[in-house]
Formats: structure tokens, C-alpha cells, sequence
């Protein structure tokens, strides 16, 4: 509705659609309006008093969606005509159902997405899971808007890390302990390693002998690398998460052509026997392209990839989600990309995050030994989601039980993230995520079970229905459910699934007041009733959906 307002203001004021959509006020007293529009601005221009602006305006427009518009001093007031909207706005969710608030605009276009990418030879960590939740959910979310989406995984394997672990299994490795829990002990020789600035060296020869494809290195390598996809492979089916293209550092390791692009383009010097690109007069320093010691960094993989995947892809955009300290690398490699002349480089964006905290907000440190594995998060949040559902189904089966727990706890750790501002550092506490009350996943599974719940008790849900009368609370259900289509697009342009959350939660809480309030089953108004709830409950779902969250019907 807010839309429609700026629309026919527009028609008779000289301020942009902008302007005037910050302009628009909802009034605490709904006596004065569903919408006010205060005459203020106009005043000099038109150089009439706000109250005589809003007068004249008052008696030039019109539309069939506003029970009345009128004047009450400066403010123009737009009172909604209800019944139109709820027929309007129901109907359509009844009909486009899991397409209710997608889009077509961004047909024909493809959006590449860099997501998860957990680098190879280490447990899967939550570091890399904020980059998973929330790369997932822009996926969704682009998808939902037209764009053919690409998700990319791609996987370090590659660098002077590597090095480090493989020299330390080498030195005091365990066939028996690998075959045992191959990451676990990969792990622990990297958090040793790591520990030990002998290695510091002795993991860049390790390196060098890598890039020169040493036989016994690369064996070790191919070894690592495949226990440590199959590892992977095991978290994505429990998040639920697939990817398109499997990728990794590796495929760039022949960077001979990357290094003689940019040495043809005259971008390449020499800086104590290492070639960089210096990028200080755009406020950017230096980046790093081959080492002295002859070896190559993942800037260089990483121009390299960008240039093979616009030439795969022909992508109208590339988002790389990965953390906040890696801004100002980004800024290079994109002006990097940019210098050698590809003007697809604009269209190249850094999606960042903030970092999980522990519970004593201090980050976690693999290279420390402070991290938890993904599996026994996964684990430890659906045993106490089984506790919970025990408390309220005492009779379950074991089968249902694990079904059901396993959906509330990715809601808890999905919903828990991506509430927040991706940008902001958050604490990751397992317990204040799994809540069946307040902002959380599961409090807004809880919510689409209890509206599923009410609709197994009655008829067919219809798509027209009489209206004799529409409360607050419906009202307010109402226009929750019309503006899903423009939250969804707000979520895209701002890259910002929280959004998305936020707006979840709030039609879950009018919900549940709707609920608590309203009798349904019975009610003289039932066919609009149910067709109320069975919107909410689609929204809900489709909400969720774009969050990677799978509803259930009952908790």
C-alpha cells in the first residue's frame, strides 16, 4: 500500500518517489489514518500553508484502495479500505503459493556466489559455517528474484598452510591415528606446527616442493584432500546445503599465463625479489603476486579464478562471502581485475561477516586449538532439541524424534546467525538459539505448526469470502503479508538476509496476538479467518525458506 501512496502523490507534488516514501508516517492513533503524509516539505515551493496543501490534495485524490483520504491540519491521512486488500493481498498468496513475493527481474541473469569454502586438511569448524548460512540465503534469495545463481565452493587447498601440515605429518604423523580420524589428527599436527616457528620454514619449502609437484608431497596431498572432502561432504548433508560447482585453489596452481597477463598490462614490479602490483596511489598498498622465493599466493589463484569464471559463467555479477578482515584484499584484487581491463570487475562485491564469538566474546583461534566441530554442534544442538520436544510429546518415536530435532536444531543455528546484521560480530550460544520463545528458529517453527494446526481442523481454504468485518489485529496480519514481495527485494539490494529474519519475526508476534485473541473455527467470518491463516502460515514458510529453514507442521 505504501507503494500505491507514492504512486498518486507523485502525480501532484514535484518530490521524487524517494522523498516522499521517507516522508510517509503510520499515525499511533489508527483514528487518523493507516498512513499520513505530512505537507510540510511542499510548503515553500508551492508557497501555500501545509494545512491548505493537504486540503487541496485531499479533494484530487482518489482510489478504490482507501476507504478515505482526507486532510486533518498539515497531514494528509490515508485510511485503507480494508476488505479490498484482504481479498486482494489472500487471494493472490492462495494462488501463487511458494512463488508468493518471488520475481522475475533479474531474468536472464546470473549471479556467481563464493560461499562455505573450508580450507582442506582442518575440521569444518564454525569459522567457515557464517560464510555457508549466510551465502546460502542470498543464494535463495537471488533466486527467488530471477537470477540463474551459481554457489561455488571454493575449497583451500592450497598455500604455505598446507605446507605446515604436511611437514608435520611428516616429521611425527600417525598412519594408525589418521586412519582413525583422519581430521582430528591433521588437526592437531597443524595447531602443534602452528605452535612451533621451526615450521614457519620449513613449511614454505614444503610448499615450493609442492608447487614443483614433488611425487611424495602430492601423494600426501591427494590423501589429505579426500578425507577431508569426504568430512565435508557429511556437514553439507546435515545443513542441508548443495552446491553447484565444486572448486578449489588448486586448479590455479598454473599461473605462468596470470603472472605474463599482468606483466603484458605493465602492472607487475619487482620489490625485494618479489613481483607485486603496487596500488598505493589508489590508498590500497601493495598486493602480493609471487613470492620471492618463486612460490605464488592465493591473490594470484584468486585473479585467476575470477578471470576463468567470467569466461565460464558470463555472470553479471560475482559475490565473494567471506569475512571482514579480508576487506581490503578484496579491494585489491578487484582493482587489480579492474586495471587489466575487465569492466565486469564493478560488478564483483565482497559480502562480508563479522566473526562468531565465543561465550566469553573472544574469537575463535584454530591455530590455537580453540574451535569446535561442526558435528558435535550439530549433535549437541539436536540432543537438547530432543529434550524440549519430549517435554510437550512425551509418546514420540525415535524416527520422528530424530526427523524433527534435526529440522529445529538447523533453525536454532540458521535463524540464530542470520537474524543478526551480517557485517556485526555475534556470540555463538547454542542454548539462547534453541528457545521456543522469543527471536529465535525455533519459536518461528513453532508459530507455522500452531497456524498448520488450526487449518488440519477445517475445510478447504478458499480464495474468496465474505468480509463483514476486519479487526486490528487482522489488519495488521494484512499488511504484513502485502509488503513480503518489497522485503524480499530490500533483502537483495542490501545483501542482508537478517532483513528477511527480522520480518519473520515480526509476523509471527502478530500472529500469535492475532491468535491469542481471535477465535477462528466457528467464527462467524470463518472462510476469511482461515484464508488469513493459511497466508501466514505460506509466508511463514516461504520467509523461512529463503533462509534455508525447512518448516514442520508439528513441534
Amino acid at each position: 500500500m505504501k507503494e500505491l501512496i507514492v504512486d498518486l502523490l507523485s502525480k501532484h507534488v514535484s518530490l521524487e518517489a524517494q522523498e516522499i516514501a521517507k516522508l510517509l508516517e503510520i499515525p499511533k492513533d489508527s483514528s487518523k489514518g493507516d498512513y499520513a503524509f505530512p505537507c510540510f516539505a511542499l510548503s515553500k515551493e508551492m508557497k501555500k500553508s501545509p494545512n491548505h496543501i493537504a486540503l487541496d490534495l485531499a479533494s484530487k485524490i482518489r482510489s478504490p484502495g482507501f476507504e478515505k483520504i482526507e486532510a486533518s491540519g498539515p497531514y494528509l491521512n490515508f485510511f485503507i479500505n480494508r476488505s479490498s486488500l484482504a481479498q486482494e493481498v489472500l487471494a493472490k498468496i492462495i494462488k501463487e503459493k511458494n512463488n508468493y513475493g518471488s520475481s522475475k527481474i533479474f531474468k536472464s541473469k546470473t549471479l556467481v556466489i563464493e560461499m562455505s569454502s573450508p580450507n582442506v586438511a582442518k575440521p569444518f569448524g564454525i569459522g567457515h559455517l557464517r560464510s555457508t548460512i549466510i551465502g546460502n540465503s542470498l543464494a535463495e534469495i537471488s533466486s527467488f528474484l530471477g537470477f540463474k545463481v551459481i554457489k561455488i565452493n571454493y575449497l583451500g587447498d592450497w598455500g604455505t598452510p598446507f605446507g605446515k601440515i604436511i611437514s608435520g605429518y611428516m616429521d611425527f604423523g600417525s598412519t594408525q591415528e589418521f586412519k582413525k580420524n583422519p581430521i582430528k589428527h591433521l588437526y592437531e599436527i597443524y595447531v602443534k606446527t602452528s605452535q612451533n616457528l621451526e615450521y614457519e620454514q620449513k613449511a614454505r619449502d614444503c610448499f615450493k616442493k609442492m608447487e614443483s609437484q614433488d611425487k611424495k608431497i602430492m601423494a600426501l596431498w591427494k590423501k589429505f584432500r579426500s578425507a577431508s572432502l569426504e568430512e565435508f561432504n557429511k556437514i553439507y548433508s546435515l545443513l542441508g546445503i548443495k552446491f553447484d560447482v565444486l572448486s578449489a585453489e588448486s586448479e590455479y596452481r598454473e599461473l605462468d599465463s596470470t603472472v605474463n597477463l599482468l606483466e603484458k598490462k605493465g602492472l607487475l614490479k619487482e620489490s625485494e625479489g618479489a613481483l607485486i602490483v603496487d596500488l598505493e596511489k589508489f590508498n590500497l598498498g601493495v598486493c602480493l603476486i609471487k613470492k620471492s622465493d618463486g612460490t605464488t599466493l592465493y591473490s594470484t589463484r584468486d585473479i585467476a579464478a575470477a578471470l576463468d569464471r567470467h569466461k565460464k559463467y558470463k555472470f553479471q555479477g560475482m559475490l565473494y562471502e567471506v569475512g571482514s578482515e579480508q576487506k581490503l584484499y578484496f579491494r585489491q584484487l578487484f582493482k587489480v581485475l579492474e586495471l587489466l581491463g575487465n569492466g565486469w570487475a564493478k560488478d564483483l562485491k565482497h559480502v562480508e561477516h563479522g566473526l562468531y564469538l565465543d561465550k566469553d566474546g573472544k574469537k575463535f583461534a584454530t591455530r590455537k586449538g580453540k574451535t569446535f566441530f561442526m558435528e558435535s554442534i550439530f549433535q549437541e544442538t539436536k540432543d537438547l532439541a530432543k529434550i524440549e520436544i519430549k517435554k510437550r510429546e512425551s509418546q514420540i518415536s525415535e524416527k520422528a524424534l530424530e526427523e524433527r530435532a534435526g529440522k529445529i536444531a538447523l533453525a536454532a543455528i540458521f535463524y540464530g546467525d542470520l537474524k543478526n546484521y551480517r557485517s556485526n560480530d555475534m556470540v555463538f550460544d547454542i542454548e539462547r538459539f534453541l528457545s521456543f520463545e522469543g527471536d529465535t528458529g525455533p519459536y518461528l517453527l513453532y508459530t507455522y505448526a500452531r497456524a498448520k494446526s488450526i487449518l488440519k481442523k477445517s475445510q478447504e481454504i478458499k480464495d474468496k469470502f465474505k468480509i463483514e468485518n476486519i479487526s486490528e489485529k487482522e489488519k495488521a496480519l494484512i499488511l504484513h503479508l502485502d509488503s513480503f514481495p518489497k522485503i524480499v527485494r530490500e533483502a537483495y539490494s542490501g545483501l542482508n538476509p537478517s532483513i528477511i529474519a527480522h520480518y519473520a519475526y515480526h509476523l509471527s508476534q502478530a500472529f500469535n496476538e492475532f491468535y491469542h485473541s481471535e477465535k477462528v473455527i466457528g467464527s462467524k467470518d470463518e472462510p476469511f479467518k482461515l484464508a488469513l491463516v493459511s497466508s501466514v502460515a505460506q509466508v511463514l514458510k516461504n520467509s523461512l525458506s529463503l533462509l534455508g529453514i525447512q518448516v514442520i507442521e508439528k513441534m
